[in-house]
C-alpha cells in the first residue's frame, strides 16, 4: 500500500455504523510501528463535492485510467478516517503524484484555518 493508492474499504459512516464497500484514497500512512492509513472517501455523487475543496476525477483526466475508478468521482477531503491496513479489501489503482500533492495541500490548508 502506498500514498496515492485508491483502495476498496467498508468506509465507516459518521454514526459509526459500518458502511458500504466503496473506494477511498490513501492520503497518508502513519510512521508508527502499526502503519495506520489516513483515507479520504471517494463517491460517484458529484453533487456532494464542496467547490474549491474536494477533488473531482473525470474520465478525461490523464490519471483516470490508472485510478481504477469506474465513473467520474469526487474525493471528499472533509470525509477522512484512519484505519488499520488490514481492513483494506483491495487496491484499485492510484492517482497522479501532482494530484496527490494538491489534495494534501488542500487538507493542510483546511486544518490550519
Amino acid at each position: 500500500m502506498n500514498v496515492g493508492d485508491i483502495v476498496l474499504i467498508r468506509f465507516p459512516q459518521a454514526d459509526l455504523k459500518q458502511g458500504k464497500l466503496r473506494p477511498a484514497l490513501v492520503v497518508a500512512i502513519s510512521p508508527s510501528r502499526h502503519p495506520d492509513l489516513l483515507l479520504a472517501l471517494i463517491s460517484s455523487q458529484l453533487h456532494q463535492a464542496t467547490p474549491d475543496f474536494d477533488e473531482i476525477i473525470n474520465p478525461s483526466d490523464p490519471d483516470y485510467i490508472t485510478s481504477g475508478l469506474k465513473t467520474a468521482s469526487v474525493i471528499r477531503l472533509g470525509r477522512l478516517t484512519s484505519v488499520e491496513s488490514s481492513v483494506i479489501n483491495a487496491r484499485l489503482g492510484s492517482i497522479a503524484s501532482a494530484r496527490l500533492r494538491q489534495i494534501r495541500k488542500s487538507i493542510i490548508n483546511w486544518l490550519q484555518t
